[in-house]
């Protein structure tokens, strides 16, 4: 299950991390968050703690922490199997009907949280998201295991290679969430065509004017990446990189890739712009401190 661990500090110590002075004349900009696989909206240590923390150093500011379902099971179970296009429709209703976001709102997803929340951004551009901060997501997709990463181990090489085989037919792809951004960069035209979710929002099958329009719309899209990231395969999708087509050994940047250069979802406009932010933590997947979300993370959202 992936959740956020604080690696340094404590939610008990904020005041020792220091506080975040906001002008009072002027209200927050409200912040959405989407938790990641096996995760829950309101876990105190993980999106609960980070909704506290978030609320003691920027007073005042309105937290929507997302839940699919009823109740939290379901939030949990929905992680895993209800399909991600039906997530993101859910989420988007919520957003409009919610009076605290009409102004506009900051976004913050953990693991898959962070592309779905691309999805919102990306689907549904009223109410405005302003800023975008994708904590760990996998952009361009996973081909590997939680802490079992496929290109130094023979035994995950190969239990891949079997889900492979499968991963793209329709009933896996409609009720397995990770199936709906599974990235077989071995054969990217069953990828681009089996696909329901991530070859969508990643404009992989043509161009959507509206998606590329509503993402260049934010103001800043920030990534981070975990630089000792045992979970996600390969780890550099977190900064929209990921395999060289054709082989799964060799990773290629963003700005090396065919999104960018032919400018499919915005991209090289949006970072040529200054829009795009890489950040890295020294880190697990989402370990962090408290100290460095305070200094990387609250600037974006103020």
């Amino acid at each position: 299950m992936e959740f956020v661990k604080f690696a340094v500090c404590g939610l008990w110590m904020v005041a020792v991390c220091g506080d975040v002075v906001v002008d009072k004349a002027e209200a927050p900009v409200p912040l959405v968050i989407w938790h990641g696989m096996g995760d829950s909206c309101c876990n105190p240590l993980s999106m609960g703690g980070i909704k506290k923390l978030v609320e003691q150093q920027i007073p005042g500011i309105y937290v929507l922490s997302l839940k699919i379902g009823d109740n939290i099971v379901q939030d949990m179970e929905n992680s895993f199997f209800l399909n991600v296009n039906k997530q993101v429709d859910i989420v988007c209703d919520q957003l409009a009907k919610d009076p605290n976001l009409q102004q506009g709102y900051n976004s913050m997803g953990f693991s898959q949280g962070g592309q779905f929340l691309r999805a919102v951004a990306q689907r549904c551009p009223s109410p405005p998201m302003k800023n975008l901060i994708s904590v760990g997501g996998q952009q361009q997709g996973v081909f590997g295991f939680p802490r079992c990463p496929g290109e130094s181990s023979h035994l995950c090489d190969w239990i891949r290679k079997v889900l492979n085989v499968g991963a793209y037919t329709r009933a896996i792809q409609e009720y397995l969430v990770q199936a709906e951004y599974w990235h077989d960069p071995l054969n990217e035209e069953e990828y681009r065509n089996g696909s329901i979710f991530l070859a969508d929002i990643n404009q992989e099958r043509g161009v959507n004017e509206s998606y590329k329009r509503n993402l260049q719309a934010l103001n800043k899209f920030v990534m981070v990446k975990f630089l000792k990231d045992s979970m996600v395969d390969p780890s550099d999708s977190e900064w929209f990189g990921f395999y060289k087509p054709g082989q799964d050994k060799e990773t290629i940047t963003l700005q090396e890739s065919s999104l960018y250069s032919e400018d499919r979802l915005g991209l090289r406009e949006m970072d040529k712009a200054g829009k795009l932010v890489f950040l890295a933590a020294d880190g697990d997947h989402l370990q962090f401190s408290v100290e460095w979300f305070n200094e990387k993370i609250l600037p974006f959202l103020r």
